[in-house]
């Protein structure tokens, strides 16, 4: 169905795309579904990216398959900037027209010492507001500034605006891991259909494509 409409011109039960994205530098598979239950099996050869995939998958509710196999001799770069395109396009194609959603959503969370917001707005209109300073280079062999690679790459393929704040935390791997929550419950509340619209698209221009 992938964020098509029924003839009665509501949004039909499972919002999903299923994508695949092939370049000289990765190979990934995809598959999202944006009214699961949080069900994640992530493969990328990068272990500390996978375990932050499946907490965004738990925290969301949607259901995440992905398969990715990247130039992992060179450094871990093109894969997680890669998978956060093709997250981003099964986002945008799941939804479909945006009819019915919130729109908009928003979270403030704790991971021990950290603690990171994040707010979203389905708009249409890419874009990503990071402020969140990291006091190590890398959690084990991950490079810390990939997370902000992954979010811009999401965020702009998705054709949404993301704001990330980091309002205080240390320990590297509870920081990335307060963002990748806080972004999934945001993205959970954005996605939500709002029984209250009736179907309609929530802007006052009448579509949501920038």
């Amino acid at each position: 169905m992938d964020g098509q409409l029924n003839q009665d011109g509501n949004r039909p039960a499972g919002r999903s795309a299923t994508l695949a994205r092939a370049t000289s530098e990765t190979d990934i598979r995809l598959t999202l579904a944006l009214d699961g239950t949080g069900v994640a099996q992530v493969a990328t050869g990068v272990g500390f990216f996978d375990h932050m995939l499946t907490a965004l998958a738990r925290h969301a509710l949607m259901d995440l398959t992905v398969a990715a196999r990247g130039d992992l001799h060179i450094d871990d770069h093109h894969t997680v900037e890669d998978v956060g395109i093709v997250l981003g396009q099964a986002l945008r194609q799941a939804l479909g027209d945006k009819r019915g959603i919130r729109r908009f959503g928003q979270c403030l969370l704790p991971m021990d010492e950290a603690l990171a917001e994040a707010a979203i707005d389905i708009s249409g209109r890419p874009f990503l507001a990071w402020s969140v300073p990291f006091q190590r280079p890398k959690i084990g062999t991950f490079d810390t500034e990939l997370v902000e690679e992954f979010f811009r790459a999401f965020a702009y393929n998705a054709g949404i605006t993301l704001h990330v704040t980091l309002k205080t935390g240390t320990n590297a791997h509870h920081v990335s891991e307060a963002c990748f929550k806080a972004v999934a419950r945001a993205l959970r509340m954005a996605v939500e259909q709002d029984p209250r619209t009736s179907g309609v698209i929530p802007s006052t221009k009448g579509s949501l494509e920038g």
